[in-house]
């Protein structure tokens, strides 16, 4: 496992790229750019997926030529990207999704909230899911293809980390 301040730094610039991988890449570009010879494992189900030793799972669009179109980064040991200087990987889910608010709020953007409680600034292409790690869940970012977030089939397909998060918003007394 890696320690927070021990992890890469991707930057992420929305609809274009995550740290080395550019959204439309093929398989073997991904493989250049990640420099390895081959995924870890590659994973069957609605679209190709490739997961890397390093907590970096891709997602290819079978419908569009198999480039690339979503990136997950692993909750602890992956990469670590940012929004407004704030980490999106291995935060408390509740206060993720807080800074998120925060942020769509200020900025104007789109949100989403799935079917699992996760939530989407859809217009940025980031989609933020929890991630059980020990006794703990911590949030993982998923960054996407707009046309993917836009479509319940992918968008409720991507990975989710064992059973779905149930929020009990207490109202204030």
């Amino acid at each position: 496992m890696t320690a927070n301040s021990e992890r890469e730094r991707w930057e992420w610039m929305p609809g274009v790229s995550v740290g080395p991988l550019r959204f439309g890449m093929s398989p073997a570009d991904v493989a250049v750019a990640l420099q390895v010879l081959a995924p870890h494992e590659q994973v069957g189900g609605p679209y190709s997926q490739e997961n890397f030793a390093d907590g970096v799972k891709v997602f290819y669009d079978d419908d569009d030529g198999g480039g690339l179109a979503c990136v997950s980064l692993d909750a602890f040991v992956g990469p670590q990207a940012f929004l407004a200087g704030g980490a999106l990987a291995g935060r408390d889910p509740e206060q993720a999704h807080q800074f998120l608010l925060d942020h769509a709020s200020e900025h104007g953007n789109c949100l989403l909230y799935t079917p699992d409680d996760s939530l989407a600034l859809t217009d940025l292409g980031l989609l933020l899911r929890a991630q059980q790690v020990g006794d703990v869940l911590l949030s993982r970012p998923l960054f996407v293809i707009e046309e993917w977030l836009d479509s319940e089939y992918y968008r409720d397909r991507l990975p989710l980390e064992g059973v779905p998060v149930v929020h009990v918003w207490n109202e204030p007394s």
